[in-house]
């Protein structure tokens, strides 16, 4: 067996008060794929960090293997003294290796070499550090949120690329696809320690909660051993006054055990403040467009967005995803078309840039932007520490900066600015960015129970499966299409995902289509008045119905069974409610069934 390449051992480090690394370990040997999976603020960027040689810990062991190279990829990197991004990225190289991997590589990431790093958006940011940490093609990659800011075709590149990379690799990711893509064994950094699963991601979940299963049996055991003991000294033989000190002695070990015992870091509590309802329909857009100056962004798009709703929008970066959600939500007046919002509209947004926060901002002034300690959330007033608690904030934290927050702090504060917010439309832009994966899970169980309308940008192919219902492809020169369902049943639909590019930055200026390049509207095609997701609704609504007729029917037979409400009240109640609303969804359904039919019969020549 080759030796490893890399050993921490007995890790010590912390920044004041407890320490976010205890005993922690980490080994790792040639053509490891290892996923370092850990709550926000768990140590995992400082383990990270340690491993690479940027800091020391305040204890422990690290052993790199003679002669074996490392690269780290930083979560925000560091442009100062370059240039050009080629020359940034050539600086990551080192004697004997080959230069043309970089021209290869920027080229791969959409990137020509000659970009301004001061004027670099987030996503090419991220792709200009990548090229400079995989040019080496080194013995090991620590790679710190590689898909951060990064779009749908550079990520599908990125797996691949490592995929087939000889390099061994500790990775930190919030993308579930991609970690269980990549990840041949797991390290889970939990209160200071780090717990080795030789599995992929893939098996990572159901093992973490049998193990804080069992603590929680052991936790149980050891707080019935205390009270026992307790018992025994109120309760046992006095004469023995030898053995009752020892046993107090064991006692108060026993106490001290359980008030340094670190339980399971608490969830996210996300709670939502619902405005007023709005009605039925949410958004109506009719044949809009938008250009600027002359390159065209969206062309001739329609949809009709209904309360409930969970739309997710995807596509490569720069393809006005961003322009779409402003036209839809009313920050933008179309060039073209027309827009119907609900009067009782009530927007809260989730920004991609976090640029509403101001960095000398305590964390209890982003919440009330500097007005008194008290804000309402869901109907309630709340204390705003109180309200931070719930996002696994401390006392001590709310009156500390902004701009000492990790990126994950940064992203659960403005999910906790967004959620208190009265809304019943819903803005989320790349909301998984920083946020670990237990606070994502919340996240959609959220999204699945907020009563309003949610769209969403991401580029997180699970969470757009866990939490959309229909899906907007960008699919370039301004034209967006319809798709029902979430990103895997997007796919399904076209036959392809969203192809990784091998020149992204031509595509892209291929994309930026000028309105006087693009065919002139009297010669377009006709357009067909249904959307897809339209025709969807058509071709499944019959079955909808019949199902809804039969459960009707079954309900009626419930009801006419012989003294039901005597024998059992509270069943008889259930199947009224439930008869009554299945009998309003019957009436929703018909009703819309006719509004289609009478749209296709409108579209035949």
């Amino acid at each position: 067996m080759a030796p490893p390449l890399l050993t921490l051992k007995n890790i010590r480090h912390g920044f004041g008060g407890a320490p976010c690394l205890e005993g922690a370990e980490l080994t790792v040997s040639p053509r490891d794929r290892i996923c370092l999976i850990g709550r926000n603020g768990s140590g995992k960027s400082t383990l990270l960090k340690i491993a690479a040689g940027l800091i020391d810990p305040e204890r422990g062991e690290r052993f790199v293997h003679p002669g074996a190279t490392v690269r780290y990829l930083p979560q925000e990197p560091d442009f100062a003294g370059f240039r050009t991004t080629r020359t940034y990225a050539e600086a990551g190289l080192a004697p004997g290796d080959d230069a043309y991997r970089v021209s290869y590589l920027l080229e791969q990431l959409g990137l020509t070499g000659d970009e301004d790093p001061a004027r670099l958006s987030g996503g090419e940011a991220r792709r200009a550090a990548l090229a400079r940490t995989l040019a080496p093609e080194p013995d090991l990659l620590l790679l710190d949120e590689p898909t951060n800011h990064l779009d749908l075709p550079v990520i599908a590149w990125l797996e691949q690329e490592l995929a087939q990379s000889k390099s061994a690799l500790v990775l930190i990711s919030h993308d579930r696809r991609f970690l269980t893509s990549l990840s041949r064994a797991t390290v889970w950094l939990d209160r200071g320690k780090a717990r080795r699963l030789d599995q992929g991601f893939s098996g990572f979940e159901t093992w973490r909660d049998k193990v804080l299963e069992e603590e929680e049996i052991e936790r149980h055991k050891l707080d019935r051993k205390i009270a026992n003991e307790e018992h025994w000294l109120r309760y046992g033989v006095t004469a023995r006054r030898k053995r009752n000190v020892k046993r107090l002695g064991n006692l108060h070990a026993l106490r001290e055990e359980a008030r340094t015992y670190r339980r399971a870091q608490g969830d996210v509590v996300l709670a939502v403040s619902e405005a007023e309802t709005a009605g039925k329909l949410m958004i109506e857009a009719r044949n809009i467009g938008k250009s600027y100056d002359s390159r065209l962004i969206v062309s001739d798009f329609s949809i009709r967005i209904s309360r409930g709703e969970r739309i997710g929008i995807v596509g490569p970066n720069g393809a006005g995803k961003t322009t779409l959600i402003n036209l839809l939500t009313g920050g933008l007046e179309p060039d073209t078309g027309s827009i119907t919002l609900s009067p009782a509209t009530a927007l809260a947004t989730l920004d991609q840039r976090r640029d509403s926060l101001k960095d000398e901002w305590t964390l209890a002034e982003a919440m009330t932007d500097g007005r008194g300690d008290f804000i309402d959330v869901a109907g309630e007033r709340k204390h705003v520490m109180g309200y931070l608690k719930d996002f696994l904030f401390t006392p001590e934290q709310a009156r500390t900066p902004i701009r000492v927050l990790s990126g994950g702090e940064r992203g659960r504060l403005m999910l906790a600015r967004a959620l208190a917010k009265p809304s019943n439309l819903l803005v989320l832009d790349e909301p998984t960015n920083d946020l670990d994966l237990e606070t994502l899970d919340l996240l959609q169980e959220m999204i699945a129970d907020y009563p309003g309308t949610v769209i969403l940008v991401s580029h997180d192919r699970d969470f757009l499966d866990r939490t959309v219902n229909a899906v907007i492809m960008a699919d370039g020169a301004g034209k967006f299409t319809t798709y029902a369902g979430g990103y895997s049943d997007m796919v399904n639909q076209r036959g392809e995902g969203i192809v990784a590019r091998k020149a992204a930055g031509k595509r892209l200026s291929a994309m930026a289509t000028t309105a006087d390049r693009a065919a002139p509207a009297a010669i377009r095609e006709p357009k067909s008045k249904l959307t897809f997701k339209e025709r969807h609704a058509l071709e499944t609504l019959p079955a909808t119905i019949n199902k809804l007729h039969a459960d009707i029917d079954k309900l009626n037979a419930v009801l006419a069974e012989d003294g039901l409400f005597d024998r059992n009240p509270a069943r008889f109640n259930k199947a009224v409610d439930a008869l009554a609303l299945t009998q309003k969804r019957l009436g929703e359904a018909e009703e819309e069934w006719l509004r289609l039919e009478l749209l296709r019969e409108e579209a035949q020549p």
